[in-house]
């Protein structure tokens, strides 16, 4: 991205503010970029952590997969599930709340006696699932915002702070050029003047 800037002072003025924004900006930036690393590495941990123990409780549920053909699996569902809003390292994010369920009623006295222990063991499979697949967008979210910091860091690190440095110093340069050429050319119309002066005093004399 290339700054564009014009020769003169109010230009430089522009140029100055720009910098002196982004230099003091960059700290915050670069403070929420780590933030947000740190995030990402948690949410990680955590995503690989529910993973491990939905493995284990599927090993469960496969233990049982001779009898799961007798069980009726429309006696429980998902209802509803519970989310609110919170910002995190300056990012805002959905946040996992209660998970509903909703049990059909059904004899039992009829039905198998391992159905309870059945349903329980889906409403704990349901729960990891769901709170696996929710952390794993949650991950992604605060990867993407992560990148986007990074960018910003890097556009401003590489390229914005050193082109507008750059550009004050184009810019200064030609104003003390330019400051120097007036000088110079005032001097030397002084001196003709002071020359012309001096041959008008001889003729009249």
């Amino acid at each position: 991205m290339a700054i564009r800037f014009q020769y003169n002072k109010t230009s430089l003025q522009q140029q100055e503010k720009a910098l002196k924004m982004r230099v003091r900006t960059l700290p915050t930036i670069k403070s929420k970029e780590s933030a947000l690393r740190q995030q990402v590495k948690q949410t990680k941990t955590e995503v690989e952590r529910l993973e491990v123990q939905l493995e284990a409780e599927l090993l469960r549920y496969q233990g049982m997969a001779r009898l799961w053909g007798e069980f009726d699996s429309s006696l429980i569902t998902v209802s509803h599930v519970d989310l609110s809003m919170k910002k995190i390292a300056g990012v805002l994010l959905p946040v996992l709340g209660e998970i509903h369920y909703e049990v059909r009623p059904f004899s039992i006295f009829n039905a198998p006696s391992w159905w309870a222990e059945g349903i329980e063991l889906l409403k704990t499979l349901a729960t990891t699932g769901i709170e696996a697949e929710f952390t794993r967008l949650k991950m992604e979210y605060l990867e993407h915002a992560r990148k986007k910091t990074t960018q910003k860091v890097n556009l401003f690190e590489k390229v914005q702070i050193p082109g507008y440095q750059d550009a004050i110093r184009k810019i200064k340069r030609f104003l003390e050029d330019e400051e120097s050429l007036s000088k110079a050319s005032q001097k030397i119309m002084r001196s003709n003047m002071e020359k012309r002066a001096l041959k008008e005093g001889g003729a009249a004399l």
